[in-house]
């Protein structure tokens, strides 16, 4: 039976209140980022073919980027 890593585990992220800090951030950032992208997927999914306000919103986004740039 493999013996748990569980004691570097401590001593690399929890051990010293700037690395635990650090982890809870870097963590807190990745689950945004994660919960943030998958309501989307989710939300997109859920809604096909209701709506086409994202594709005229990048239509128009397109066409005044094109005004402006030429």
């Amino acid at each position: 039976i493999p013996k748990p890593n569980i004691p570097k585990v401590y001593n690399l992220l929890f051990r010293r209140t700037s690395s635990f800090t650090l982890t809870i951030v870097v963590g807190a950032v990745i689950f945004e980022r994660a919960m943030d992208q998958g309501a989307e997927a989710l939300y997109e999914y859920l809604n096909q073919g209701v709506s086409r306000w994202k594709k005229w919103y990048l239509n128009a986004i397109k066409t005044n980027l094109a005004l402006y740039i030429y």
